[in-house]
């Protein structure tokens, strides 16, 4: 497993620069939003810098968001607010650079609300490339080969759970409940941190708060444009809209 896959969150925040860095070039060669003459070398030095601030800030707001709206249930809701939280700020740091940087006077207030809806606009297209490029395959770990190092993760299951076969890890805030043959129980750790460790079982994420294992899956239940997968002992997983389609094509279901 790569370490994109073992880390969803560096793996988005890598993507959204560079989408970030490519949105940059295009405006600078397109010369958008700016009046008058100016090099293309100036161009570029103010866009993309200012596209992938924009980027690390967005990716604020999208952590910050997410703990509230489930962006695979509600992609449309989230892109609204993750316009409205990116683009104030935005709109203050772009009128701020901009006099400078093209000599249309420094900090000049008058100037400050024209900036506005172009920001808005460019956020808001920056911020649906964001949410709909980030319904990435689902993050799959793999059995360990023969001789190769073994998965790390069930070193952490409780004494009364070691050795028990693991079905499922589940986020709850910042803990994981782990589901096993022999019952459940919390430890204090980040789903993204786990499935580093869980590399050498057979599974995948299958929803952004769950991991499965592969071999668990005993039947799985479509409706509503939605799979839940049964495990051993009746124990259900969702599958998000985000995975489903990657799951499919890689043979769960």
């Amino acid at each position: 497993m790569s370490r994109s896959d073992a880390k969803p969150e560096r793996s988005s925040l890598r993507r959204g620069i560079v989408v970030a860095v490519v949105a940059g070039i295009f405006l600078a060669v397109s010369g958008a939003f700016i009046q008058g003459p100016a090099p293309l070398v100036h161009r570029l030095a103010y866009w993309v810098p200012m596209m992938v601030v924009g980027s690390l800030w967005g990716h604020f707001c999208a952590a910050m968001i997410s703990r509230r709206i489930d962006a695979d249930r509600h992609p449309w809701l989230t892109i609204g607010l993750l316009t409205a939280a990116i683009s104030g700020p935005l709109t203050v740091g772009v009128w701020a650079l901009t006099g400078p940087a093209f000599g249309e006077g420094l900090y000049r207030l008058d100037l400050l609300p024209r900036f506005l809806v172009p920001v808005t606009v460019v956020t808001a297209v920056m911020t649906t490339l964001y949410i709909f490029l980030d319904r990435a395959r689902p993050t799959e770990t793999h059995a360990a080969a023969p001789g190769a190092p073994q998965a790390r993760f069930p070193d952490r299951l409780p004494p009364r759970l070691r050795g028990a076969a693991l079905l499922a890890v589940q986020a709850e805030d910042h803990y994981l409940r782990i589901h096993t043959d022999r019952g459940s129980d919390l430890i204090l750790m980040r789903l993204s941190d786990a499935l580093a460790e869980l590399e050498g079982l057979e599974g995948a994420r299958t929803h952004r708060s769950w991991w499965v294992a592969r071999a668990a899956v005993r039947d799985v239940n479509r409706g509503d444009g939605r799979a839940l997968l049964t495990l051993d002992g009746g124990l259900t997983a969702p599958v998000s809209r985000r995975y489903a389609p990657g799951l499919r094509k890689a043979g769960w279901y």
